[in-house]
């Protein structure tokens, strides 16, 4: 059985570069979207195993649906990583706080991103 997710960032180069490395880690990539209100829907749609969100986006942010994900009694199971160019501890902390499993900050390497994906595939990168 594969790994589910749902990828959400506004930059388009670094949604491919999240896509390419959760296809290394052997994740299954339902679909790529640009904005949080997107990210959202497709959450809601596809209830996958994992959500892969930008924390600052158009409309809502990552950490918006976050929230809404873990305040959500149907979406219990879904996991949510949260990338952002913010790394100080005050921005992880809140990313932890709304529920997200991992804070991976950027500039992020490709191949540091695989490794982290494959813990939940089970994948080799």
């Amino acid at each position: 059985m594969s790994v589910t997710v749902v990828i959400a960032d506004d930059d388009p180069d670094i949604r491919r570069l999240v896509t390419i490395s959760a296809m290394r880690a052997g994740l299954e990539v339902l679909v790529d979207v640009g904005d949080g209100d997107r990210a959202w829907e497709m959450i809601e749609r596809h209830v996958p195993d994992l959500a892969i969100l930008d924390v600052s986006m158009p409309g809502l942010t990552g950490l918006d649906v976050c929230r809404l994900v873990r305040n959500d009694p149907a979406l219990t199971e879904v996991r949510v990583l949260l990338i952002s160019a913010a790394a100080d501890e005050a921005s992880v902390q809140a990313g932890l706080d709304a529920g997200a499993i991992d804070y991976l900050s950027k500039p992020f390497s490709p191949r540091e991103l695989a490794a982290r994906l494959a813990i939940y595939s089970g994948g080799v990168t």
